[in-house]
């Protein structure tokens, strides 16, 4: 149940980001279904071995190439999908960026409702 409701405030969040800026485009409700979908693919299976493979870079960087990676999953995500458009690397970090920070609240949240719930 949690992964169902976390998968559907994911898509709305999607279209919470194409909303708030217009460098990201999603066209319907579906399509943000599906974007929320391969996004989470995504970064469950590709995430963990681009982590592995730029340790280095991440390391001197202090962690913040993982922006860039967040970055270029969403946006590999975005040219897998019809439905879903972002306009480059840049929108796709910022975008990323926004989508990432309403993950935290939607986690925070789940987290918060579920647990008082038991």
């Amino acid at each position: 149940m949690r992964i169902l409701l976390k998968w559907l405030l994911s898509a709305v969040a999607l279209l919470a980001v194409a909303y708030l800026y217009s460098g990201v485009q999603v066209q319907s409700f579906g399509s943000a279904l599906l974007a929320a979908a391969v996004i989470g693919l995504l970064n469950m299976v590709v995430r963990p071995v681009l982590v592995i493979l730029t340790l280095p870079v991440t390391i001197v960087t202090l962690g913040l190439f993982l922006f860039v990676i967040n970055a270029l999953l969403f946006w590999a995500a975005s040219g897998l999908l019809g439905g879903f458009h972002v306009n480059g690397f840049l929108a796709a970090l910022l975008g990323s960026l926004i989508f990432s920070l309403l993950g935290l609240l939607i986690e925070s949240a789940l987290g918060g409702l579920l647990s008082s719930r038991r």
